[in-house]
């Protein structure tokens, strides 16, 4: 009976593998030490509620993506710090959710936590809400540095998916020890491959994205 059971644990594991299209890839198959924590599966987020098309919190890139992020993880863990990840790929349902969500003005339920200086119905104007996104590319990440021992988050002077200035790259009201994180975030992602967002600390995407024009809408699971 138990070889039965594990046949069909392994059959369904290949089976949900066989769903990603041709060039994505399962994060933890690649770099299984890498952390993911996908604050759109549960409430933890600018909206208060999940979001549409995170069905669990598995972490998916395009495979060129997970590779690269390998390459960083191999590099800081040499300073027994590593990465985690807040969001990868994003199907253009959870898009669409977000526009909803910004379309409705009233719904402010995380504005002090997530936005407390901008009026909702600037999200858009600003650039932190949009109808398309490069996460539904596959090639884009939020990401930060914990330490491995403990996985506590290295302090980035605001916090993940903050709407306002203090985001921003070029934001220097920080402490020394802020910057220097933010600073060993870049530079370690910068030297694998990947570009910043001016407006988000945590923001990058792979240079030459494989699927620079194609927005995919598979679900998160």
């Amino acid at each position: 009976m138990k070889w039965i059971l594990s046949l069909f644990l392994l059959t369904s594991l290949a089976v949900q593998s066989q769903k990603l299209p041709k060039g994505f890839s399962y994060i933890k198959d690649i770099s299984p030490t890498i952390q993911g924590e996908l604050r759109y599966c549960h409430n933890n987020n600018f909206m208060g509620v999940p979001v549409n098309g995170y069905e669990e919190n598995t972490l998916i890139a395009t495979t060129p993506t997970a590779k690269a992020l390998k390459k960083v993880q191999d590099e800081l863990a040499s300073q027994k710090l590593g990465l985690k990840v807040y969001d990868a790929y994003r199907p253009q349902t959870a898009v669409n959710h977000f526009v909803k969500w910004a379309r409705v003005m009233n719904d402010t339920l995380m504005k002090q936590q997530y936005y407390p200086e901008i009026n909702k119905r600037h999200l858009f104007k600003k650039g932190y809400i949009s109808s398309k996104s490069g996460h539904s590319r596959g090639s884009t990440v939020d990401l930060t540095i914990i330490h491995l021992e403990t996985g506590k988050e290295l302090d980035m002077g605001s916090p993940y998916d903050f709407f306002g200035v203090s985001s921003h790259i070029t934001y220097h009201n920080l402490t020394k020890q802020q910057k220097k994180n933010r600073q060993l975030l870049q530079k370690v992602m910068r030297k694998y491959g990947f570009r910043f967002y001016s407006k988000e600390w945590w923001h990058f995407t792979l240079r030459g994205e494989p699927f620079p024009k194609t927005f995919f809408d598979f679900p998160v699971k």
